[in-house]
């Protein structure tokens, strides 16, 4: 079977990189070769997320070359997407694959039609606000995170829904105690577009940073402040972010009450649970089927949640390795690439 995957990243895009990329090795085992089209290079992200600007003619010369690849979808069994094809534009390539009767699978992990449907201006809203529906409509199969997107997806017409969540390789992520930190080590792992959240919780992190008796370390932010919370800034690297998670206390992942945060994997939170780390996040979205609260991690609303889970765990080492180690029993349960490659690879043979 061959297979044209639009992917939206190179690997320096994480929903690339777990949704697509590391399920490549098993598929070329069953006999599934795989070539790989992403739509942006890892300086568009580099530039992006140290705040320039998007640079108009490397995304007009990304555009063009997908559209290159358009153009030889037809020697392809299936092309596989993630998202959309062309974003910000109308469904009409996905229209023209669909009325060519080639046949394409789309991938969604973020609740990316927000992005549309949601928009501040009523233009954007107008001419795109149902895109992704079309697209999932369009689409011979649609597959999704979280059962917040596969509603999303039945309520738009899609003829066959299926849900894949995001997963690790535990070979990866290796368990080991917890560490013997001098100061409480509060963790968090993601990107500048999603660090902001950690304002949510400024006040409580500052509490309990009080007097040195915890700090926040922060992987893959990119420059950012909380006032009164001793902060340690490192960047992201494939290579080391386990080791950087290993060196957590407790994982966490607060998020506001949106629509957009609903269509959230929780990736961050199964990385900390891989390395057999606490976590505590919002009650938002899928965090409240990965958490089982008060049994590897908590769920925390408001601020004095937060100070108090967040002194609980500080308090006690024990806790910490037993929450941790109830979070890998999970992971390797329900959020393993074991389990899940073997569905992945099923799904895209059952295509005709």
């Amino acid at each position: 079977m061959n297979i044209l995957l639009l992917s939206r990243y190179s690997n320096l895009g994480a929903s690339s990189r777990v949704r697509f990329y590391q399920y490549l090795p098993y598929l070329t085992t069953q006999g599934i070769q795989v070539t790989v089209a992403n739509l942006f290079e890892n300086d568009y992200l580099e530039d992006l997320y140290e705040g320039g600007r998007r640079r108009l003619f490397a995304i007009i010369g990304a555009y063009i070359r997908r559209l290159g690849y358009m153009l030889k979808s037809t020697h392809y069994d299936l092309v596989w997407i993630e998202y959309e094809i062309l974003p910000w534009l109308p469904a009409w390539a996905e229209i023209i694959l669909s009325h060519l009767g080639i046949p394409y699978v789309v991938d969604y992990d973020d609740a990316i039609f927000h992005r549309y449907n949601m928009h501040p201006r009523a233009i954007v809203r107008a001419l795109l606000g149902g895109k992704i529906d079309t697209v999932m409509r369009q689409a011979t199969l649609v597959i999704v995170g979280n059962e917040y997107l596969g509603d999303y997806a039945r309520k738009a017409g899609a003829k066959r829904v299926e849900c894949i969540p995001s997963v690790i390789d535990p070979d990866r992520y290796n368990s080991i105690p917890q560490p013997e930190n001098l100061v409480f080590t509060i963790g968090w792992i993601g990107s500048p577009a999603t660090v902001k959240y950690l304002q949510l919780i400024r006040a409580s992190l500052a509490e309990v940073c009080k007097n040195g008796s915890a700090r926040l370390v922060l992987v893959g932010s990119g420059q950012f402040k909380l006032d009164g919370v001793p902060t340690e800034i490192h960047p992201w690297c494939e290579e080391t972010e386990v080791t950087e998670i290993q060196s957590f206390d407790v994982g966490i992942m607060p998020m506001p009450d949106s629509a957009w945060a609903q269509g959230k994997c929780g990736y961050k939170l199964i990385q900390y649970m891989a390395c057999s780390r606490p976590v505590i996040a919002s009650p938002v979205g899928v965090a409240r089927e990965i958490i089982e609260d008060s049994r590897n991690g908590f769920l925390a609303t408001t601020a004095t949640d937060w100070v108090r889970t967040f002194c609980a765990l500080r308090d006690n080492h024990r806790l910490r390795e037993k929450m941790g180690k109830a979070g890998r029993i999970k992971v390797e349960k329900q959020y393993s690439i074991q389990i899940t490659a073997p569905l992945m690879a099923s799904l895209l043979m059952s295509i005709d």
